[in-house]
């Protein structure tokens, strides 16, 4: 892994690590120079946070995430609630050896699957291209905007496609 990397977590580094002139690295890097920029990042990141398309995928995103998780905690807590205050219940046969409680315990891992296919559902219909085109605005401005001259940030945009191939 490269130190410039900017997903290299530096206040977890210095366990021996040299920093290529044989002296320990630092634990956190120096500061970038933005002030040559005309637009910083994170003008740009607040910018896009304000628009209504933003604002639009939140709001897509809070009305499935909330009913849903309120949902499944009410089920899950109903599920314990009647495990522990109605054994007789729970103990009810239903056919043979299975009982409720057995029944409901299969209902929660059934209910987990659902609500994990009916979330992907709904996020590739509702959010992701959205989201995506959110996502490549924010690249190309950030991208205009540049980096400082001279900074360190500017080798990393210039090599950014390198680092993935």
């Amino acid at each position: 892994m490269r130190f410039d990397d900017p997903w290299y977590d530096a206040l977890a580094s210095g366990w021996g690590e040299l920093d290529g002139t044989g002296a320990p690295a630092h634990l956190v890097p120096p500061a970038r120079d933005t002030a040559d920029r005309e637009i910083s990042t994170a003008d740009i990141y607040l910018e896009v946070q304000r628009s209504p398309a933003f604002q639009e995928v939140r709001s897509r995103y809070r009305r499935f995430v909330v009913p849903a998780t309120l949902g499944f905690l009410t089920w899950y807590v109903a599920y314990v609630v009647a495990a522990t205050a109605a054994p007789g219940l729970m103990s009810r046969p239903v056919a043979g050896a299975v009982n409720v409680a057995m029944v409901a315990g299969l209902g929660q891992f059934l209910s987990t699957f659902l609500l994990t296919w009916a979330y992907a559902r709904h996020a590739r219909l509702r959010r992701d291209r959205a989201a995506l085109e959110l996502r490549w605005d924010t690249q190309e401005l950030t991208r205009l905007s540049g980096p400082a001259p001279g900074s360190a940030a500017a080798g990393l945009v210039t090599g950014s496609g390198e680092a993935h191939r």
